[in-house]
């Protein structure tokens, strides 16, 4: 069925493929194409409940941001995470993710299978983590690495693009060999930039999470990724981005859909309250209909669940909301203390000390807590 755009106009559905051999695990890119929504910080809480829900499981994240973020919090916020990320990326070579593109960019077309060698246990630097909670740290020299990814993507034979573009699947495989443990759950905390490394991301992935804020420019953010990742036009005539055409080109799967999530949202009082429902409904519109055109985009979940067959059951199952927590969300960040972990009570970092409420740990722990609940 194909997908009609606001104009009316009929516009033929992407077409999906989806390769098997991947069962074993699932992997998530967190992603929307505009900074500011909060990415890092919803990686960073998500990833450390789903490892402390899942004792028994070992959890990766994989940070492909330049800013190196949630990096930061991970390995204990502020001051020693800044410090941690600068201890890894002055290693020779750097433990770090630039570290593992450098061995690609070497060898681009023949898997080093090094992957593995750049792994940290968070909790080794960052007590606060649970103990199996995994790292590929972030590295700003990711952003001086990209023109060679680009040049790996055309220097070489006739599907050097493809190749390159399993990177960092290779790397997830790697690691995955190295534990001898086929399930494994990974983050992936990608650059709101669609430059390649998100592209080698993006790839790498199962399920998506696309976080937004409650603003206009997400509702664009969020038809940005429906037309970037996967095709989706608005209008005839719109031009499809060269990663959708290239992975049509070398039958390349590509991530479903999984939530997408309001992250941090913050109601002051009752206009901004109308103005946050407004953005929502709006950006629950543009996904619902490419829903109802394309369900295959769509990630159904919990497994065994029956597909939505109408507005309120996939609203209950594709969109997430987390609540701000204020001064606490600010702390459980420059801290590196998971939001689920935090107590209330004075706290100080930075040479700064603030008082964290239980009231606003109630905003906000329960959503996470929730969200994590139903990621298989």
């Amino acid at each position: 069925m194909p997908w009609v755009s606001r104009g009316g106009g009929a516009i033929s559905s992407p077409v999906i493929p989806r390769l098997t051999g991947r069962d074993d695990m699932a992997v998530y890119a967190v992603w929307n194409n505009k900074g500011g929504v909060g990415k890092s910080y919803l990686t960073f809480q998500v990833a450390s409940e789903y490892a402390r829900t899942h004792p028994n499981q070992r959890v990766l994240v994989l940070d492909l941001c330049p800013q190196a973020n949630s990096s930061s919090m991970i390995l204990g916020g502020i001051e020693a995470g800044e410090a941690a990320i600068e201890q890894l990326s002055g290693m020779t070579p750097p433990r770090t993710i630039a570290g593992y593109i450098n061995d690609r960019i070497v060898s681009p077309y023949v898997d080093t299978h090094s992957g593995a060698s750049y792994l940290t246990q968070a909790r080794t630097i960052n007590n606060a983590v649970p103990a199996n909670l995994y790292l590929i740290c972030g590295d700003e020299e990711l952003e001086m690495q990209a023109s060679r990814i680009q040049l790996a993507c055309t220097a070489g034979p006739p599907n050097a693009w493809q190749i390159v573009h399993t990177w960092i699947r290779n790397l997830i495989d790697d690691v995955r060999n190295s534990w001898n443990q086929q399930d494994i759950t990974v983050f992936i905390d990608c650059n709101p930039s669609f430059t390649v490394y998100t592209e080698l991301a993006i790839s790498a992935a199962d399920r998506l999470i696309i976080p937004f804020s409650a603003d206009g420019s997400s509702k664009r953010a969020v038809r940005s990724v429906l037309s970037l990742v996967y095709g989706v036009v608005r209008r005839p005539g719109q031009i499809q981005s060269q990663y959708y055409r290239n992975t049509q080109q070398f039958l390349m799967r590509l991530p479903q859909i999984y939530s997408y999530v309001g992250n941090r949202l913050t109601q002051m009082n009752s206009s901004s309250a109308t103005a946050f429902r407004t953005v929502v409904l709006e950006i629950f519109a543009e996904v619902f209909r490419v829903y109802q055109s394309n369900p295959g985009l769509f990630a159904i979940h919990p497994g065994g669940s029956p597909a939505p067959i109408n507005r309120a059951t996939f609203r209950a199952m594709f969109e997430e909301q987390i609540n701000d927590a204020n001064t606490a969300s600010v702390v459980s960040g420059a801290k590196g203390i998971p939001i689920c972990f935090l107590t209330s009570g004075t706290k100080q970092f930075s040479g700064r000390t603030v008082q964290v409420n239980q009231s606003q740990l109630d905003k906000q722990q329960p959503n996470i807590r929730d969200f994590v609940a139903r990621i298989e």
